[in-house]
């Protein structure tokens, strides 16, 4: 049904090209706003304000208030300077990586942000060392060199042509030494930062207050003066909220009822519905520690029966679609190996692994999801996954579910036999669906040791700048995920958002890692 829906965008567009001949079209000044703050609504509020705590939501936060050496233009998919003039590898093996800082930048406090700070701000990631944190990212980073005031050196143990990308993501925000502990996170609820907003309030859970930097330099070219960002616990308060004009753009939450119903009838009420071309994935993670979820024959019993299809057409109205790999399609290197290893699910195959491994009886587990991080669909899809492995008199299943800020603590702490997770990716390349996964430092605070990945494939794959060129590693590390079974991908989706009719600028606001680029909003103003 979705995929019928989009003609209607078609039909939309051809309206409003008529409206514009006609003399009823719209405009943006290329000033910046200077009226009241545009509100944006999301289901994704911070768990921190720390970058050197968090690799999850907050880097949206992140991307709006601190700045990073490299970022992304609108619409681009390659990284460009941002807080740096030029940045390059300045050797043949692509080891040593230099940039240049842009001359005169300050902090939001008009602190200088010079090369020491740079190095700072990566230094006291690995040193905090958060679990789960963003020190993962860093793994092929050996030292960093303040050769001037404006030029620092990266220096990697192994080629790695990915380190770019590394850092145009949140995690390395450069931040204040006179403001954050070389040592602690950072705790006060305020953010010393160089991004084109400053927090001008922040009430946690509930809001924050983002108005123009006029220290900022750097690739942002803002269109508004002010951001209010509403985080909203359930989807269906905040879409109420749309409708209502309390809020003028809706980012990350949307439940998939939400997306199609407001896909059906924008015209009608005065939205609009933008899809991004970025991909988020949704999967289940077997922690190794609990007695159940450890054993292979349980993992593969579930990835034989889980009804991928029915999940996404029952409780996503087909606004997503099955995935069977940790790389979603249109990566290189993507495969189907789920589909290809266990084919259509089926009760008696999964049987077969389990009385194969001597376990005859119902298997007990209990499965976790975050009740307010990705929508109000994640809990009918979680009563979906019950249903199904209940359905097969193999499983007993229990749901729990908790907050995103206490859910991270559970799982970083090995609480949760099975949770559900999304991924929405750091960076646009295959090497960020795997990579955060396995290694002792990964994105989920669960050592997943696998040394042919880390030791081999991913170094192999890291050494190569061609990113085309890379399948087979790919393809291979893929497989070696599959034999495991310890993630089970479910879906993957596409990032949509909605916002007033008044609202423009939403073609370009989401940048390749899913991150909202508020600058980029703007109000239409009318002939």
């Amino acid at each position: 049904m979705f995929n019928r829906i989009r003609g209607l965008r078609r039909i939309a567009a051809i309206a409003s090209i008529s409206s514009l001949v006609a003399g009823c079209g719209v405009f943006s000044s290329d000033s910046s706003d200077g009226g009241d703050p545009i509100v944006v609504g999301t289901t994704s509020a911070p768990a921190t304000l720390d970058p050197a705590a968090s690799w999850d939501n907050s880097w949206e936060l992140f991307r709006n208030v601190y700045q990073t050496l490299l970022n992304y233009s609108p619409g681009g998919t390659d990284p460009e300077p941002d807080a740096a003039e030029s940045c390059e590898f300045t050797d043949t093996s692509s080891t040593e990586y230099s940039c240049t800082l842009r001359e005169g930048l300050k902090f939001s406090n008009g602190h200088t942000l010079d090369a020491k700070a740079v190095k700072y701000s990566i230094d006291r990631i690995k040193k905090i060392n958060v679990n789960g944190g963003p020190a993962g990212l860093l793994g092929t980073l050996s030292r960093v060199q303040v050769k001037s005031d404006l030029e620092v050196v990266f220096h990697l143990s192994q080629p790695d042509a990915t380190f770019p990308l590394v850092l145009t993501t949140p995690a390395m925000s450069i931040v204040d030494p006179e403001e954050y502990s070389a040592t602690e996170i950072r705790k006060d609820g305020e953010i010393s930062g160089s991004g084109p907003y400053t927090l001008d309030a922040y009430d946690e859970g509930k809001k924050a207050e983002l108005v123009s930097n006029d220290n900022y330099k750097g690739i942002a070219d803002p269109k508004n003066s002010a951001v209010t960002i509403r985080y909203f616990p359930q989807s269906d308060d905040m879409v109420d909220a749309l409708r209502s004009k309390e809020i003028s753009v809706v980012y990350r939450g949307l439940a998939a009822s939400d997306t199609v119903d407001i896909e059906e009838n924008q015209r009608k009420e005065g939205l609009q519905l933008v899809e991004n071309a970025t991909s988020e994935i949704s999967y289940l993670v077997f922690n190794p520690s609990d007695p159940w979820a450890a054993k292979p024959a349980v993992r593969k019993a579930v990835a034989q029966i889980v009804d991928r299809a029915a999940l996404v057409h029952k409780v996503y109205k087909d606004t997503v679609q099955p995935l069977y790999s940790m790389v979603p399609a249109g990566l290189t290197g993507h495969t189907t190996g789920f589909f290809d290893d266990f084919g259509s699910p089926s009760v008696a195959k999964a049987k077969r692994l389990l009385t194969q491994a001597g376990i005859t009886e119902q298997v007990p587990l209990t499965l976790w999801y975050t009740n307010d991080r990705y929508g109000s669909t994640t809990k009918p899809a979680f009563e979906e996954l019950k249903k199904q492995l209940e359905a097969s008199g193999l499983f007993t299943i229990t749901l729990k579910s908790r907050p995103w800020k206490t859910y991270v603590e559970g799982y970083q702490k090995g609480e949760y036999p099975v949770f559900g997770r999304g991924w929405f990716p750091d960076f646009n390349d295959a090497d960020n669906f795997i990579a955060p996964f396995v290694g002792e430092q990964n994105a989920l605070g669960t050592p997943y040791d696998a040394p042919e990945i880390t030791g081999k494939l991913l170094p192999e794959s890291r050494a190569e700048s061609d990113r085309g060129a890379v399948t087979q590693q790919i393809e291979d590390a893929q497989q070696i995920l599959v034999d495991d079974a310890r993630l089970l991908p479910l879906w993957q989706g596409k990032q949509y958002v909605a916002a007033d009719e008044e609202v423009g600028g939403l073609e370009n606001v989401i940048d390749p890692a899913t991150m909202m680029t508020m600058w980029e909003l703007y109000r239409k103003t009318s002939w």
